[in-house]
């Protein structure tokens, strides 16, 4: 399969490819769009280990050449520390190198969403900006942190307090590379397409509930549909392009649905120390928002129970342990989406829409955290 959507941006306008092709496909398209004769790509080390050479071959019959940068990033649940200041120097000295050979850098992020944010974000700071290309190889990275112009690293005191919005000249998501993505960082993935189907698709968020098994197969012997998968990223990928082309720079407020499930996410990932996986803290994220939603009044009950029973299903959790309730309201409190001081929530009024409200009493908001939340 092959798919194109276009991010309509007026000159900073790109394509996002959606393919199945073990990236054949991408060297005739970076020939035809002129990008440069050599890729400089900042590899996750699975990436690398088990497509490394395969994007290399592809891309030299086009007469284009692969160097990878020699960045050592940590594995597994440290790899959200790649996403710092440090590691941003490490880049930014690399490409420094690269150019003293008589390199031309054209960057090209071939990873999950944390080397995705930091590539860009180095993208948009060198030389005051250097054009870059963004290769998901997650499934959270290809329905949503490859695709928008959000990138950005972390401080100690919060999520993404260093960023830019910065396009990328193209996005290829090839989901051949899913085949070997571990069942953990598949269902990372599976829980911002839930996002996706809560805030604008009652279709896809239905297509879920009937075809979970078809991607996370009850043996898993079996490897995910590869058929429902490109069915559900092709819809998560549309959503995203249309709301960053109608916001591209989260000011007019239509961007900040895309936030569902983040604001209290955001802030257990940083109260458990980056320790817990993006997708299982934005799980618990949405269902506290639906409660928050529900107590308010926005939706009704089963809004609330069929959102947990679908993230149950997808075997997310719809609570957490180990977490200090002082240090995630702290945490929450330094979040980009405060406005003017006051928390700001996107909530459900059914499955499909969302509505946002700012200043919602910090009594509630604590007694339904309370309840997902475990120290």
């Amino acid at each position: 399969m092959m798919k194109k959507i276009i991010v309509p941006l007026g000159a900073r306008s790109y394509p996002i490819f959606i393919a199945d092709d073990r990236f054949r496909s991408l060297g005739p398209i970076l020939k035809k769009m002129e990008l440069g004769k050599e890729l400089f790509v900042v590899a996750s080390p699975e990436a690398k280990r088990y497509y490394g050479k395969t994007l290399s071959s592809h891309l030299a019959r086009t007469g284009i050449k692969v160097c990878f940068a020699a960045l050592r990033v940590p594995r597994g649940q440290n790899s959200e520390k790649a996403k710092s200041e440090q590691y941003a120097r490490r880049l930014i000295q690399e490409l420094l190198r690269y150019e003293r050979r008589g390199k031309r850098p054209l960057l090209a992020a071939f990873s999950g969403g944390v080397l995705g944010d930091l590539t860009g974000y180095v993208a948009s700071i060198y030389k005051r900006g250097i054009p870059y290309l963004q290769l998901p190889t997650t499934l959270l990275a290809q329905v949503d942190s490859s695709i928008g112009g959000k990138v950005g690293i972390d401080l100690p005191e919060g999520k993404n307090l260093l960023g830019s919005f910065y396009q990328p000249r193209l996005v290829y998501a090839d989901l051949s590379v899913l085949e070997r993505l571990p069942r953990e960082n598949l269902k990372d993935g599976l829980a911002e397409v839930v996002k996706y189907g809560v805030i604008a698709n009652p279709d896809l968020f239905s297509f879920l509930e009937k075809n979970y098994r078809k991607i996370l197969p009850a043996s898993w012997q079996r490897s995910p549909d590869r058929k429902v998968l490109g069915h559900i990223v092709s819809v998560c990928v549309g959503i995203k392009a249309d709301v960053v082309a109608r916001d591209e720079r989260d000011d007019r407020g239509i961007r900040v649905i895309l936030n569902f499930g983040h604001t209290l996410g955001h802030a257990i990932e940083q109260a458990k120390g980056y320790q817990e996986t993006h997708g299982k803290a934005i799980s618990v994220g949405m269902m506290c928002a639906a409660e928050i939603a529900f107590r308010l009044g926005l939706c009704k009950k089963q809004t609330v129970t069929r959102l947990e029973s679908l993230l149950l299903r997808l075997e997310l959790p719809v609570t957490l342990k180990g977490i200090s309730l002082r240090k995630l309201f702290q945490a929450e409190s330094l979040d980009k989406k405060f406005v003017r001081g006051a928390n700001r929530y996107v909530l459900p009024i059914r499955i499909g829409k969302v509505t946002t409200r700012e200043g919602i009493h910090y009594s509630l908001i604590q007694q339904v955290v309370s309840k997902r939340v475990l120290a």
